[in-house]
């Protein structure tokens, strides 16, 4: 499903005592706050939306408007909600702002890959009614464009049971023409909420991972000869081995890539194909 999404917690951040890295003079030099050191947690993603093939396309029976469409992803039937100008609240539950004017659309899917979804035509929407700071960016945690992809429920799981991903989008003019862009995707399992991240240096894993182009090796950069398998955060450069990064933590406070303040390291062990 193009890759594993990683639960990232949210601890209260590491404070230090220390001032442009240097401490007042007559004090004794104190080593780095201690970084807490964390391992990933993997978690199935029953449906995936390919955020790069998020695009509009013209209703042909309605000039003027245009339909959302995309790429996706499912190993289990399910269902795919539009939802314009949609309002995060708990639960990931997304409420329209807008409602009177673009209803939400829900579609039904069955379990396949790399399956073409275009919203019904008729119900798309009309951009030129808009003002581009509406459409641009999120305001107050209203997105112009959601797009929730949710698994049928599992007749022999537990009551409640959830698994969706939500796509949060906004809209940019590109000489002329409106094209969408994905902020974020958060998935919504079993009560718990995820945001999926890009994670730099890994090399070997799926679509939700970006290489940085300056970083060529797959060894820690550190003693470089164990293969890497640390993230710093919140940064995310995945550039050290654990035994590294638990030694570094004790050293020093800043990314041995682009010298950030470290938070926490995350330690992600990636499958190299062999095991099921």
């Amino acid at each position: 499903m193009g890759g594993v999404p990683i639960y990232l917690p949210a601890p209260a951040p590491a404070h230090t005592n220390r001032a442009n890295g240097r401490y007042p003079c007559g004090r004794m030099m104190q080593p780095p706050a201690y970084v807490e050191h964390q391992k990933a947690v993997t978690i199935r993603n029953d449906v995936n939306v390919k955020k790069e093939t998020l695009r509009f396309e013209p209703d042909e029976g309605n000039p003027g408007k245009y339909l959302v469409a995309f790429t996706f992803d499912a190993t289990v039937a399910g269902s795919i909600t539009i939802i314009f100008f949609a309002k995060e609240g708990e639960d990931c539950y997304l409420t329209p702002m807008k409602e009177s004017l673009y209803p939400s659309i829900t579609v039904h899917f069955q379990q396949g890959l790399a399956q073409k979804f275009k919203q019904p035509s008729g119900s798309g929407i009309n951009l030129s009614t808009f003002q581009e700071g509406e459409l641009s960016k999120d305001n107050l945690g209203v997105y112009p464009l959601a797009v929730k992809a949710g698994a049928s429920p599992d007749k022999n799981a537990e009551s409640g049971s959830t698994n969706s991903q939500i796509t949060q989008a906004v809209f940019e003019i590109d000489k002329g023409v409106y094209k969408v862009k994905v902020v974020k995707q958060l998935l919504w399992v079993n009560g718990m909420r995820y945001e999926l991240q890009v994670i730099y240096g890994i090399g070997n894993s799926g679509d939700w991972v970006e290489v940085d182009g300056n970083d060529r090796g797959k060894e820690c950069v550190v003693c470089l000869s164990e293969p890497r398998d640390t993230t710093v955060l919140p940064c995310r450069h995945m550039c050290m081995c654990s035994k590294c990064s638990k030694v570094l933590r004790f050293q020093t406070n800043r990314c041995p890539i682009c010298r950030q303040p470290v938070e926490r390291f995350l330690e992600i062990k990636v499958s190299n194909g062999t095991d099921e």
